[in-house]
């Protein structure tokens, strides 16, 4: 049986190339700490972990220095962290219709901490009212935390408006870019983004447990770090560093992630991005018009392949959604996730709750080929 992987808004496979040989290279010849010890293979340990500091802020448009970008365990805790840090009681927020719980269960939290949040409508074409951004802003507001795009339907975002609202409201601007992070051109100065918050195994295809958040000139001041503890710095003293990138590092970072990260990000320096950009809108745009001509098949949220990652989300009306995904991979060997996949806003506002979709996500490693496989398994389920 074949094996066809379309489920790469999960996790990126297969991953960039040179990831796996730079995690080896570090667990075989290096398998040091870094701000800890004195030596040629701390020194060139920490020379990678800088320089993969700046690769991410030229990445993402940030025009500030390599130690705003802070490395955490996935975008989840990046987002707690800025989030967490920043919101208090007595502070107002908001966060849009297509948020994933990486978003909306910290938000949840914050609630029940005495801070206070709205949810910006989202059409069930996932399109983002902007109108209402605006009505819903309070005196107390301080921030909009906001995903790129939807994990469920792939709607990208307005952030540039958004941006530009908070900008003249004077709000702080924070970005899930989960879904986008290697995918779209991010340029965090032209979109007003604060704090931008990524995952290293997505789009970018690095692995798994490395993630982080960039923040931009002036920022970092007003958020509290997460965690505490021992950062290799200042060791002398008992209360956390207030510098860069060292506030938000406590504990042993994810080295061999890190240097997997790297040669993702070296990866995506050698490769024509916009070509790659262009042959999964080409795949998403051939699956759209396959789904179209399957009586039952409802692809959540609207539009083509250009106002969206390369996700394509399916209610198949009159059927288990659940049964269709088993069967498409014991039967087929097509890989998918049905469910909630971890958003129910996002569901509620594209009208898929509570019976979810299948979702189907490509990258430039699928091809046409597969698109046609795939939509004759569906015919054959269906």
């Amino acid at each position: 049986m074949r094996e066809v992987y379309f489920d790469n808004a999960a996790t990126s496979h297969p991953k960039r190339n040179g990831v796996s040989a730079a995690m080896k290279y570090f667990l075989d010849e290096l398998d040091c700490n870094v701000g800890r010890g004195a030596y040629k293979k701390a020194f060139e340990t920490e020379k990678v972990i800088i320089d993969t500091r700046e690769r991410l802020c030229s990445l993402f448009g940030a025009e500030v220095s390599g130690e705003h970008a802070v490395f955490t365990a996935n975008v989840t805790q990046a987002l707690n962290t800025v989030m967490k840090g920043l919101l208090h009681q007595g502070d107002h927020f908001l966060i849009s219709g297509l948020e994933h719980n990486a978003v909306a269960r910290p938000a949840e939290e914050l609630r029940k901490r005495g801070a206070a949040y709205d949810v910006i409508p989202c059409s069930r074409s996932g399109i983002l009212d902007t109108e209402a951004l605006e009505k819903l802003i309070r005196p107390a507001t301080k921030a909009v935390v906001m995903t790129h795009a939807s994990n469920v339907s792939g709607n990208i975002l307005p952030i540039a408006e958004v941006g530009a609202i908070c900008r003249k409201h004077g709000l702080r601007f924070v970005l899930d870019s989960a879904q986008t992070a290697g995918y779209l051109d991010i340029d965090m100065k032209a979109a007003a983004v604060d704090a931008l918050c990524f995952t290293g195994h997505k789009s970018i295809g690095g692995p798994q447990g490395i993630g982080g958040f960039i923040l931009g000139s002036g920022f970092a001041g007003e958020i509290a770090p997460l965690i505490d503890g021992g950062t290799g710095s200042i060791s002398d003293k008992i209360e956390m560093p207030d510098f860069l990138p060292d506030k938000f590092e406590a504990g042993t970072q994810n080295l061999p992630g890190i240097f997997g990260l790297h040669a993702a990000l070296e990866a995506i320096a050698e490769t024509d991005m916009e070509a790659e950009r262009k042959k999964e809108e080409r795949l998403t745009e051939m699956f759209l018009e396959i789904i179209a001509g399957i009586d039952c098949a409802d692809a959540a949220g609207g539009g083509g392949a250009a106002c969206r990652c390369p996700i394509v989300s399916v209610d198949f009306r009159g059927h288990d959604n659940a049964d269709i995904a088993q069967r498409l991979a014991a039967e087929y060997g097509i890989m998918t996730r049905v469910g909630m996949h971890c958003a129910p806003i996002a569901h509620r506002s594209l009208g898929t709750f509570p019976q979810g979709t299948v979702r189907f996500s490509f990258s430039a490693a699928n091809t046409e080929a597969e698109i046609a496989y795939a939509a004759d398994a569906l015919r054959e389920i269906i």
